[in-house]
């Protein structure tokens, strides 16, 4: 298996903070983003490479950072050559660019390189290996206006996923999509149909309503918190949470 975790986006929301830094590599609890995702990432013993993907402007700040970064798991920055938030590849066309350039035919994990969480991908991976199909994650959310800015699924009694819904104005369920996705290798190719099709390529929950239509999907639910650091607000408040007690 391999991993691709999207960090090309520009943060704008994020500025000054991020105008000169990616948002990953924005410190957290005395270490970077980038690195407790790492540290959950590793855990998960069919990971054989990680990818990170970045846009031209950070690329060279994330190939030093990883320089410096001791993995027993190899990690490689990949660079989509994107220079402002205006002519992004948006996600989806991220991870099409990682599967294409690196020739990647296995199973992927697939997670946005900015979100904080305390559930454990080793579970996640387990769960996938159980159901034998693509997978998502979701948790329960009880504010309608966070669920408003999320996407959100009604899935089945076995957890199939019957609908999904990016940023719904009336939420159909209480459960939220964070941006932490199993594919199996034979998915890999409908990225490029979905592009092909002239598909949204931005949000990565925009390509799963579409791929419910081909494939069955399921949710892995799990338990405890995801922090999505989006606003200069929500990151002093997860700052916060993480400060050491020293």
């Amino acid at each position: 298996m391999k991993c691709i975790l999207l960090a090309a986006g520009y943060a704008t929301r994020l500025y000054p903070l991020t105008k000169d830094k990616p948002k990953s590599l924005l410190k957290v609890g005395g270490i970077t983003i980038l690195e407790h995702i790492l540290k959950k990432v590793e855990k998960v013993d069919s990971i054989d490479c990680i990818y990170i993907v970045s846009n031209d402007r950070f690329y060279n700040q994330f190939a030093r950072w990883v320089e410096g970064y001791t993995s027993f798991k190899e990690i490689k920055v990949l660079n989509d050559l994107t220079t402002s938030n205006d002519n992004r590849l948006g996600a989806i066309a991220d991870i099409k660019f990682a599967i294409d350039s690196e020739n990647i035919e296995d199973d992927i994990l697939v997670m946005a390189g900015d979100n904080l969480f305390d559930f454990e991908l080793k579970d996640f991976e387990t769960y996938y290996r159980k159901v034998g199909h693509d997978c998502i994650t979701v948790h329960e959310l009880n504010s309608t206006e966070d669920l408003r800015r999320t996407g959100v699924v009604e899935i089945d009694q076995n957890y199939k996923v019957i609908s999904f819904e990016e940023k719904p104005k009336e939420p159909k369920s209480n459960l939220a999509v964070p941006p932490f996705y199993i594919y199996q290798k034979n998915t890999l190719n409908l990225f490029g149909k979905y592009i092909s099709e002239g598909n949204n390529p931005d949000a990565p929950g925009n390509f799963i309503p579409w791929l419910i239509k081909y494939k069955d999907v399921y949710a892995f639910k799990f338990k405890g918190t995801r922090y999505d650091i989006g606003t200069i607000e929500s990151y002093e408040a997860v700052q916060k949470l993480f400060e050491s007690p020293n």
